[in-house]
């Protein structure tokens, strides 16, 4: 496989890296800790290159980041596995799902970005410079799985699994992750139902901003009470967030 995007690289290739690229790639390779040969340096400054850079003449957005994000979204899915199975042999599916889930997800993922500095090395627009986009948790995340893709073009798959076990060991408590709880609204759930009580019922209470950027308010009602508030930029994220607040006036795991 392998042999088949190397080749699909060299049918599209990208022009010489300009001086801030070589600094970004500088940057990068000392944080990754790892040799990069010349002829591949191509992959990795795509990798850092944001969307908006396409305003700039002579870029496409296929010269972004986001195909590598793709490629990279499902090699990093089956490191993770395949590390996880190896660590928990007598774990059931379940757990190793929420495993994974919990170790891939946006917010671990910006962590794991910003200790590789993905951060000072992304190539942004001059519209998006300033407004921060570089410092968007979104964003870092799907850098960082282009970045992993980029490992896996130019180094193989067993480099790219030693870098991410790596990276994941250094900066990641496992056993930590092991005991977060990251949906509050099924523990919640599930206390109301071992106390046989109605299902918790969740309220916006308000909505203020611009549409392109409103903040949801919402309280969460247990046993036609309320129980607790949460405040967001989804209305999923304020129920989380209100669900949360629930727990914890309840004393329960949050």
């Amino acid at each position: 496989m392998i042999g088949r995007l190397r080749e699909w690289f060299r049918k599209h290739p990208a022009p010489e890296p300009d001086k801030p690229a070589v600094e970004r790639l500088t940057l990068l390779r000392k944080n990754l800790g790892i040799s990069i040969p010349d002829e591949d340096l191509h992959f990795f400054t795509k990798a850092l290159r944001h969307r908006s850079i396409v305003d700039k003449s002579g870029y496409e957005s296929h010269e972004t980041y986001e195909r590598l994000e793709f490629l990279g979204d499902a090699v990093l899915d089956l490191i993770v596995t395949e590390i996880l199975f190896e660590k928990y042999p007598t774990e059931n599916e379940g757990f190793l799902t929420k495993m994974r889930a919990k170790i891939v997800k946006g917010d671990t993922l910006h962590k794991l970005a910003l200790s590789l500095e993905l951060n000072k090395a992304l190539e942004i627009g001059d519209r998006a410079s300033g407004q921060g986009v570089e410092l968007s948790k979104s964003v870092l995340a799907d850098v960082y799985e282009a970045i992993i893709a980029a490992i896996y073009v130019s180094q193989g798959y067993e480099k790219t699994f030693l870098f991410v076990e790596q990276n994941l060991n250094s900066y990641l408590d496992l056993k930590k992750i092991e005991t977060k709880v990251d949906n509050f609204k099924s523990v919640l759930m599930e206390y109301t139902q071992a106390e046989k009580m109605p299902l918790p019922e969740y309220r916006v209470i308000s909505e203020e901003g611009p549409g392109h950027n409103k903040t949801f308010s919402v309280a969460v009602f247990v046993n036609n009470r309320k129980a607790g508030e949460g405040e967001g930029k989804s209305k999923k994220q304020a129920e989380q967030l209100a669900a949360r607040d629930a727990l914890a006036k309840l004393d329960l795991p949050h």
